[in-house]
């Protein structure tokens, strides 16, 4: 009798995922800010013997204007070999790519032809809101049950939450429920992800679609309104068990990164900005006992700079706060990435003991001030910075794009932002160079503006890995 064949891009341990061939494409979500061209799926060549490396190689539109791709995801990946009954039947096939205005998801087929992405599907924001209650969806993992797909809005037409997780199927995709069964003090919502062999999944906070989609409000920031706390819940049960709170000072509490060894009960979460002193930092969570903790491990400091060279919103601080946006954690668990998005900036540190981080490089790019160019083109001020980050499974390259959020990139860089999209390549003892040959911008995008990056086979943010 013939087994069963499981995708062979579903890794069983982190090792296994490093050690698999090196990914070829790497798929990059654009949006048009305007609103007047169809936001898109890009295919870009990573593979460095090709004569078409580091160029969009693959095009898909989706239909109608102004959904604002932003975060999107496989649906299914290596978490699929815990699931019971999962292994054999998924691959990880399908992008689900949803609009963060529109609240439509746009499921993307990558087969037969990996650089041309097909639309086979579109669930509307409508069956979003009417079968889990959420809309505006953000960020997606494929994992226990289902994808999880993280909302930062309530039913539709309500701006104000509580945003949550909606339940897709793995297969049909179709919308089946809330995953919360009790959530507890949680309202605000923004990134989720979890300890598989924990049982526990933990979110972070941003704010309510009245509270961001306009820019960042500052009576809102000032008075420790946007999110700053930590949720942890029972994976299993939907159940809220814990809440840590950072702190009203510590704004906007975006992604968590949680250790890729199934066995351990640690992870990272990047706070975007301290209304104390416009710091941003990174903070630790753990288990001690049968309580989880969290601390901050790394503190960035804004940057003094001429309030003329400043946007208005940053004028009468007459400095530039380095804007936590993003971080990844490599899959063997040994370099944390930051990306400082406001001073241009992307760090590397060592958190070999995850207690204790050390920076071991930086790269700076863009900047609000600085507008650090670019190798390649040594003449081209650039505008933005390192923003969403993907690290390759072998830890040896990494691969970022400029936007943040298009209200957020005109209140920032209100002389325009640009889009481009760099990669850098990473030494294994530390250390990090820009790859001169790979710099997309210009027209490459035709206009739009590139945001989160998934790379073929997987990638440091994509996978949940069940064995050791």
């Amino acid at each position: 009798m013939t087994q069963p064949t499981v995708d062979p891009t579903f890794y069983r341990s982190a090792a296994e995922a490093a050690a698999a061939p090196a990914e070829q494409l790497a798929y990059v979500v654009a949006f048009d800010r305007a609103a007047q061209k169809h936001d898109a799926m890009t295919v870009v060549d990573v593979n460095p013997s090709s004569g078409s490396y580091g160029q969009v190689v693959g095009w898909t539109d989706v239909p109608g204007v102004g959904h604002e791709l932003h975060h999107f995801g496989w649906n299914a990946c290596s978490s699929a070999l815990r699931h019971e009954g999962h292994g054999h039947e998924l691959s990880r096939r399908y992008l689900l790519v949803p609009g963060l205005r529109s609240s439509d998801i746009h499921v993307l087929d990558t087969q037969p032809d990996p650089r041309a992405p097909r639309l086979v599907r579109t669930i509307s924001g409508k069956e979003l809101s009417d079968k889990a209650g959420y809309s505006r969806p953000h960020t997606m993992h494929c994992g226990p049950e289902g994808v999880f797909m993280t909302c930062i809005g309530g039913p539709e037409g309500d701006d104000d939450g509580p945003g949550g997780i909606a339940l897709l199927d793995h297969a049909t995709f179709d919308v089946l429920r809330a995953w919360e069964t009790d959530r507890g003090p949680q309202h605000l919502a923004y990134d989720a992800w979890w300890h598989l062999n924990q049982n526990t999944l933990i979110s972070s906070e941003w704010g309510s679609p009245s509270m961001i989609e306009d820019g960042i409000v500052p009576e809102l920031l000032l008075g420790g309104r946007y999110g700053h706390a930590l949720h942890f819940w029972d994976l299993a049960e939907g159940r809220h068990l814990q809440r840590i709170d950072l702190g009203a000072q510590h704004q906007i509490t975006l992604e968590v990164r949680p250790s890729h060894d199934p066995d351990a009960t640690w992870g990272f979460a990047g706070v975007a900005i301290s209304t104390e002193d416009l710091s941003a930092s990174v903070w630790r969570w753990f288990r001690d006992g049968g309580e989880w903790k969290a601390e901050k491990v790394i503190s960035v400091p804004a940057e003094p700079a001429d309030p003329d060279r400043l946007p208005p919103a940053l004028k009468p601080f007459g400095a530039v706060p380095p804007l936590i946006t993003d971080i990844d954690l490599s899959v063997d668990d040994r370099f944390l990435y930051v990306s400082c998005w406001g001073t241009g900036e992307m760090k590397q540190f060592d958190v070999s003991d995850p207690a204790q981080p050390w920076q071991t490089g930086s790269i700076r790019l863009g900047g609000i001030v600085d507008r650090a160019a670019h190798p390649a083109r040594p003449d081209l001020p650039l505008a933005g910075g390192p923003q969403m980050v993907e690290v390759s499974r072998d830890g040896r390259r990494v691969y970022f794009t400029n936007s943040l959020y298009g209200a957020w990139d005109d209140q920032f860089y209100p002389d325009g932002v640009g889009a481009w999209m760099a990669k850098l390549d990473a030494d294994p003892a530390g250390g990090l160079a820009v790859d001169e040959r790979f710099f997309l911008h210009g027209d490459d995008f035709r206009g739009l503006r590139p945001h989160q990056v998934r790379l073929q086979g997987g990638d440091a943010s994509s996978d949940s890995y069940c064995y050791r």
